[in-house]
């Protein structure tokens, strides 16, 4: 008996420690996979920094909804690290060092090509230097050619439309406006709002060279309050339009001082889709605010739809509505990439991802597109979409509760926004 119960012993403390080894092993699997976001989350623009968190944030849910992502010592869930650049090249370098001690393996920022150029170097060289903490940064918006072209990086992969193939698409619908004989370029004071003029002025004069350029004018970033005296000086040129790549507060500001001032042409822009802008100008917007994305929310079919009707359901707030497709793409095919290197590990993730294409299947069809892998530029078609009243033909939803929504005016395939790069990538 006492040898049974000995025996028995032996079975149960062997199932104990089984039982604990299980536990740790889960306990181990289930450690986050940590997505550094390093953005503007207070200052100037704030408001377009906690948008893009949103759309990381609910991303990062759909992944873990489904048990997150499936590596060989178990499925282990996402994590988004929220890291205040306060909009500052400088604090995004120093939190960029601080995600790399940490051994972050994925860091993200978009809100300003100045800032992600300065990453893009920083990472190249921690990269080089430091090969088993190697991390890769994903961007969703910075958008300044150069960073795909003279200074693409084996690390970087972006997922946004770059500004020439943004403004190729603005002028497309552009040139086709028989009626417009001027127009005025304006735009932020630094890399990308200076590519933007540059760039507009030689596409403008290519297509359409009867136009002639009213006025150009770059002012300094996020630090202009009033915009009545630009306002002004656009409407005393004569211009019939306006082009800018102006974001965030800087392009709400310029619109909503143009209207007081009584300036009645159309703004061809960027992001005029978003971010206060509708909500600002109301009717005084239909017809005249043009905008350029990936995707707009009446782009149009049943798909389109529930993912709006799902992200309004998580964030219900009119302010908080501002959903980019592109950004629940970056994370979609993050996750992909991770599960097809089975490693965390940033050179074996960064192959996985070059090259690879999205069906969008885990979007309910949406955002297909591939990352082209000799320049680490995604691929994807554009909308150029017009400001109109919600309930007006083809506007099934508005924007942030305004009343007014957008409907496209022009559709590009993925092929036709591709255009030719001068990346020369370094092998890893």
């Amino acid at each position: 008996m006492s040898r049974m119960n000995s025996r028995l012993n032996v079975v149960a403390r062997t199932a104990l420690a089984g039982a604990l080894l299980g536990l740790c092993v889960t306990a181990q699997a289930a450690e986050p996979v940590r997505l550094a976001l390093i953005e503007g989350l207070s200052g100037p623009f704030a408001n377009a920094g906690e948008a893009v968190a949103r759309n990381l944030a609910w991303a990062i849910e759909r992944v873990n909804a489904r048990g997150g992502v499936k590596l060989p010592g178990g499925a282990r869930p996402l994590e988004l690290v929220r890291m205040d650049s306060k909009g500052s090249t400088e604090e995004a370098l120093a939190l960029l060092r601080a995600a790399t001690d940490q051994a972050v393996p994925v860091v993200m920022q978009g809100n300003s090509s100045a800032v992600a150029a300065a990453l893009v170097e920083a990472l190249n060289r921690h990269n080089a230097r430091e090969p088993q903490r190697r991390a890769l940064f994903l961007n969703y918006a910075a958008v300044d050619p150069v960073l795909t072209n003279e200074k693409c990086s084996p690390w970087h992969f972006r997922f946004d439309a770059h500004a020439d193939m943004r403004l190729s698409a603005l002028v497309d619908v552009l040139q086709q406006d028989s009626a417009l004989r001027s127009i005025y370029l304006i735009g932020q004071d630094y890399s990308f709002g200076q590519h933007v003029l540059k760039r507009g002025r030689e596409m403008i004069a290519a297509r359409r060279p009867d136009i002639r350029i009213a006025g150009e004018e770059l002012h300094p970033v996020g630090r202009i309050k009033d915009f009545l005296p630009y306002a002004t000086k656009i409407k005393a040129s004569g211009a019939q339009a306006v082009l800018t790549g102006n974001w965030g507060n800087d392009l709400t500001l310029l619109i909503k001082a143009a209207r007081e001032v009584g300036f009645e042409g159309r703004f061809y822009t960027f992001y005029g889709n978003a971010l206060g802008v509708p909500a600002t100008l109301g009717e005084s917007g239909a017809g005249r605010v043009l905008a350029v994305a990936e995707w707009h929310p009446n782009a149009g079919d049943k798909a389109s739809d529930a993912l709006v009707r799902s992200f309004r359901q998580r964030f219900p707030k009119p302010q908080d509505d501002y959903l980019h497709l592109r950004m629940q793409v970056m994370v979609e095919m993050l996750a992909q990439a991770i599960e097809r290197a089975g490693s965390l590990d940033a050179t074996a993730v960064a192959r996985a991802l070059s090259g690879a294409r999205f069906d969008g299947r885990a979007l309910g069809g949406l955002g297909a597109g591939r990352m082209r892998a000799a320049d680490h530029q995604f691929i994807q078609p554009l909308y150029v979409s017009t400001m109109q009243k919600a309930g007006s033909e083809g506007v099934r939803f508005d924007v942030e509760g305004s009343g007014y929504g957008f409907r496209t005016v022009r559709y590009l395939e993925p092929d036709q926004t591709a255009q030719p790069h001068s990346c020369k990538m370094a092998p890893i």
